[in-house]
Order: C-alpha cells, then structure tokens, then sequence
C-alpha cells in the first residue's frame, strides 16, 4: 500500500496568464498559496487477480487499464506502462469543481503514488510536467501551468513560466507572523456551487487561438498586477495586494460572461462598500467554488455575515511541503512482481 498527500492551492496574483496561448507570446507569472486541505491517493497491487479497480465518487472494475472511464487516471497510469493488476482509491478534503486545482492534485497525487510502486521516485518539477503533458498535451485540457506545479510544491511559491514553457520555481519566504496575517485578512467562503473550470478555460483559451485583441491585452494587464501582487505580497503590503486583487478581478470579469455570477458579483460590492473588503475573486477560473475576500478589519463581522448568506468561512493555514509520500509499505512480494513486469 502506498499513499501519497497533495496539497491544493489558492491563487494569489497572475491567473490566467499561466495559459500556453498567452505565455506561448509573453510569458506568464503566478503567485499561489499551498493550503493544508489534500488529495489522498493510495495505490494497492492485487493479489487474487489482475483486474483494474478504481475508487472515486464513483467506482469502476475493468480487465484493462486501458478502459478506464476516468481519464485522468487512465492516462496516468498508461504514460507509465501499467496495465492491469491495481487498485487506486482517492479521497480528497474539499469537493472537485471549487476552483481549488483539485484535477491536477489528483494526478500529482497518483503518479507520485505509482513513481513510488515502479521505484520511479522523482523531483517536483519532474511530477509537474509529467502531469502537465498529461492534462494538457494528451487530454487537451484548456488548464494552465500553475495547477500542475502547485500541487506539487505546495507553499507561497512564484512560477515565472518563459515563453518556451520552461517554468522557474521560487519560494517565497515571508516571517511566520506576516504569514498568519495574511491568511487571517484573506477569507475563503463556500458558495454552494460547483462547476467545472475547463468550460470557462476553454473560453479564454479559444479567445487567444483565435487572436482576440481585447482578451490578449486583458491578459497582459492582469500579468502587469500578477507581478505588483507578488511585490506587495513579498513586502508585507497586503492592504495593496487586497486592492490589486479587486484589480484583478475587474479585468477577469470581461473575459468570459459565465466568470461571474451574477448573485455573487452583488454580493461582492455589498461587502466592499459595507464590511472594508478591499479586494476578492472566485477562486480558480472562476463561475462558483470558493469566494475569496480580502477583509483588513473586522472579519468576525464578515463572516457572520456571509454565514448569514449560507456561506460557510473556511478555515486553512499554509502548506509548505508539496506532494509527499505518507506510507509505502509495499510487500516485498510486490516489488519482485512489477519488477517482473516492468
């Protein structure tokens, strides 16, 4: 049995810009937060048979790897020559579709976990881009970057992604006391509603093949304040990253219609003009998820009022360690079994 941890995130400054249409031409920029809320993966090898079986919110048993109906698994598990005989089951503290980078946790997650079975063990760039070729080179998935690598670093990290792809990770180091203001200052709130990422992605990503003008500077502005963001950030400044996340925020709304909902966005400028919110967003792309606000004073009295609004807070702290390996107590006998195989 091997079980693997992966943090998700919340994104700080410059989403969007981690797209490939847009770093492809000008580079990209992202400051994310690891948070402690995780992607549980464990990974079994059957005995008794070779079936496949996988365990999510649904469940599925096939002969074949290569009939898995969950596709993030089953390209993962094929790019590294498994095909038969597992068994993977995920557990995950926050539901998919929050804006959070729940997929890309949980291919992070499983090709740690079966780096770990084949004796495969890699560094976290290298799990990055193994998950990045797999989301967007063979799935097509309209993701950026940032979920990729995020998930695999965890902590308050910078990627500077060079217009060849090639992405440049630094971590940031703030004192223990600045950090715990700036997670107390900025609030998450449950809106009650999922959705997937990749059909507002697929927007904007649609909008850059096609060279539209308007999206394209929308995005250069937004890498502009993604950058101010994490020089404020780096300075302590975080009144100036609460206002330039409203920046950033105004600019993203004019990239899709379905980016903001329409209850949601009133909610917003109730809160700004009557509880001292400087700045939010949805978190991720955007349509539902998590609400994030930046509340400088007084956010007990925020969150009493959200919670009014059926909103629940939710409490994080910072997530300093990336993807790991909890357990590996992988039987001797099968260890000489994929080595057999393999």
């Amino acid at each position: 049995m091997i079980v693997t941890r992966t943090p998700f995130r919340i994104t700080l400054g410059g989403g969007g810009t981690d797209l490939p249409g847009f770093y492809g031409k000008h580079g990209g920029y992202i400051l994310g937060l690891g948070i402690d809320k995780y992607m549980y993966v464990a990974l079994n090898v059957p005995y008794a048979d070779r079936l496949v079986r996988l365990h999510y919110t649904q469940s599925e048993t096939v002969e074949r790897v290569d009939q898995l109906k969950h596709e993030l698994a089953r390209e993962a598990l094929l790019h590294h020559g498994i095909q038969d005989a597992i068994e993977i089951s995920s557990l995950a503290d926050l539901p998919a579709g929050t804006g959070l980078g729940s997929s890309s946790c949980y291919v992070v997650g499983l090709l740690n976990a079966v780096r770990g079975y084949l004796l495969r063990p890699a560094d976290f760039a290298e799990l990055a881009e193994e998950a990045c070729a797999i989301e967007i080179d063979v799935l097509h998935k309209p993701i950026g970057k940032q979920d990729p690598y995020m998930a695999a670093f965890g902590g308050l990290t910078e990627l500077r992604i060079a217009r060849d792809g090639s992405v440049d990770v630094h971590a940031v180091t703030l004192p223990s006391h600045a950090i715990a203001e700036l997670i107390s200052k900025t609030h998450l709130y449950y809106t009650n509603v999922q959705r997937p990422a990749v059909e507002i992605l697929g927007e904007e990503r649609k909008a850059l093949e096609r060279g539209e003008a308007r999206a394209e500077e929308t995005l250069q502005q937004m890498l502009t304040i993604g950058l101010q963001i994490g020089e404020a950030v780096k300075a302590g400044d975080f009144d100036r990253f609460g206002s330039l996340l409203h920046e950033h925020w105004t600019l993203k709304k004019q990239l899709s219609k379905k980016i903001a909902l329409a209850e949601i966005d009133a909610l917003y400028d109730r809160v700004r003009k009557d509880f001292g919110v400087l700045g939010g967003k949805i978190a991720g792309a955007g349509g539902g998820g998590f609400l994030m606000l930046y509340c400088p004073n007084d956010g007990n009295r925020l969150t009493e009022f959200m919670q009014g609004q059926g909103m629940a807070r939710l409490t994080y702290d910072a997530e300093f360690e990336g993807s790991r390996v909890l357990t590996n107590v992988l039987s001797s006998r099968a260890v000489h079994y994929h080595l057999k195989r393999g």
